[in-house]
């Protein structure tokens, strides 16, 4: 198996930018055999810092998933009205706009590649909502945009990130599972199958939300059961105040473990929790399916920072060659 993943978590270049730094950081993921690609952060261009290094310096073979969550929540920052799913007509149209924009940039990275590399694109239902007002009908309809769009073979998927609930403080608070699933499947009801909509769960948005690791599992299964189930990325959370922060959506590693002796001992992501969501799941299929690590601490070497890789994706490894 090969898995998608979120290298821009496990960064060398955690403020700033050294280009040399993460060309280095990048020939090392080059090297690793279990990589189909990489979950892209978009934050408004095809790269953060430089678009022509990032083309220079990614691996031509690989496949790519955009997330739109680093520019989402930076917009966010600028206005809380901001998102897809906002009853604020200015900040739905401005999300709007965000959106054409990483339309335009699947567009550049496939043209540089020749082919349609980029096979998703992760959205996700903001604005927040203990800060602004949200809908699911602001969702569909801005969604209904978006399908009009040529997306050249990319398929648009929801990451459900944590909703807001009465138990706790959110780190996102955007809509909840069961509206994102309801809007759509009102939309695929009238898509053919290449556009159809689906569901990402990322472990750890999951079990902040919940502060259960049962709560992926549920996820996962409320996605499968809808027939919306497109893919799993496995992301750590803790109520630990370690480096990483108590209930912080900081993507730690899997939990210290003969597989990880460099995991990080405050995690919830077992390799035990991390197999029982394989197994809840047909995860061969799933068209996302890996994992994005932080590392901690922040100057860590590009040496650990691999190596924590590595071993992240070898539990998933371990999962398909005992099954």
């Amino acid at each position: 198996m090969k898995y998608t993943l979120g290298a821009y978590a496990a960064s060398p270049n955690h403020s700033g930018w050294s280009p040399e730094l993460e060309t280095a950081f990048y020939n090392e993921l080059k090297a690793l055999p279990n990589i189909k690609g990489l979950e892209h952060p978009f934050l408004g261009s095809l790269h953060a810092h430089d678009d022509s290094w990032f083309l220079t310096n990614i691996n031509p073979q690989w496949d790519y998933v955009f997330t739109c969550i680093p520019g989402i929540m930076n917009a966010l920052g600028q206005n809380p009205q901001f998102g897809l799913a906002s009853d604020n007509e200015a900040g739905r149209q401005a999300a709007i706009q965000f959106m054409q924009q990483a339309c335009a940039a699947i567009g550049k990275l496939n043209a540089h590649l020749g082919r349609q590399a980029v096979t998703a694109i992760q959205i996700q239902t903001a604005p927040a909502r203990h800060k602004a007002v949200s809908s699911k009908a602001a969702l569909k309809a801005s969604l209904e945009a978006l399908l009009q769009w040529d997306w050249q073979g990319a398929r648009i998927v929801i990451e459900h990130c944590d909703a807001l609930v009465d138990s706790h403080a959110p780190s996102k608070g955007f809509l909840t599972l069961g509206d994102e699933l309801e809007v759509i499947t009102q939309l695929n009801t009238k898509l053919n199958t290449k556009q159809q909509l689906g569901m990402v769960i990322n472990w750890g948005r999951s079990v902040f939300e919940t502060r259960r690791v049962e709560g992926a599992i549920e996820h996962i299964n409320a996605a499968q059961a809808a027939g919306l189930l497109s893919g799993v990325m496995f992301s750590g959370v803790s109520d630990k105040d370690s480096e990483y922060g108590a209930w912080r959506d900081s993507h730690q590693p899997p939990t210290q473990s003969d597989l990880i002796p460099n995991g990080e001992p405050g995690s919830w992501m077992t390799e035990q929790a991390i197999h029982q969501c394989l197994a809840a799941c047909n995860a061969a299929e799933l068209a996302v399916l890996g994992a994005k690590i932080g590392i901690r601490p922040h100057d860590a070497s590009i040496e650990q920072r691999i190596a924590i890789i590595r071993d992240t994706l070898a539990i998933l490894d371990r999962y398909f060659n005992i099954t």
